[in-house]
């Protein structure tokens, strides 16, 4: 564990605590989270995840100008996706992860090409659907923790892991609070 990692899981924990509280001020957190693990994870030779860095940086960028032209308020507001959207979106993933993951495995030396690409993809989708105010965004997030734990684990990067893991409970009460917040908005409709 470095001090690196260290940083980059504080600044992890604050990012994500403001999500939860759908406060618009997580992205400057989530910013340089990003920049720090991409050093960290092409360390451990988790390709996939050290490019998803890239995208999250882009996507964190674009979340921020989202969340502030969507609420004047102290919190933005959350809704639902309509189903034929959460099959299209489920589709994509799978589709995404079995393609990235088989390029991973036949053309770089990445320690985990399947599990480490599934986790990419689905953090991809769940970053898109929190950009855009989703509440589906927490049960991909819920997903891509319990992969990340035991993968992080396993490549020595055990800080990480539990960082995965308080983000796990994070991400239960941010399903929680933003299922509330999608029910009253709708209820207020």
């Amino acid at each position: 564990m470095s001090e690196l990692e260290w940083v980059a899981v504080a600044l992890g924990l604050i990012n994500v605590a403001l999500v939860v509280a759908r406060s618009v001020w997580n992205y400057p957190f989530g910013l340089a989270m990003v920049c720090l693990y991409a050093l960290i994870f092409h360390e451990a030779k988790l390709y996939s995840d050290m490019v998803l860095q890239g995208f999250f940086f882009v996507v964190q960028i674009y979340g921020w100008i989202a969340w502030r032209a969507a609420s004047a308020a102290a919190q933005v507001p959350v809704r639902w996706m309509a189903p034929k959207g959460r099959l299209v979106w489920g589709g994509a993933i799978v589709a995404a992860w079995a393609v990235w993951s088989a390029g991973m495995a036949r053309f770089t030396d990445a320690a985990a090409p399947w599990v480490d690409g599934g986790i990419a993809m689905m953090s991809v989708a769940a970053q898109l659907l929190m950009a855009r105010r989703m509440v589906e965004n927490w049960w991909l997030w819920i997903g891509v923790d319990i992969l990340a734990i035991p993968l992080f684990a396993s490549r020595g990067l055990t800080l990480t892991a539990g960082l995965y893991a308080i983000f796990l409970l994070m991400s239960l009460a941010g399903l929680f609070q933003w299922r509330r917040a999608a029910a009253a908005a709708r209820g207020a409709a």
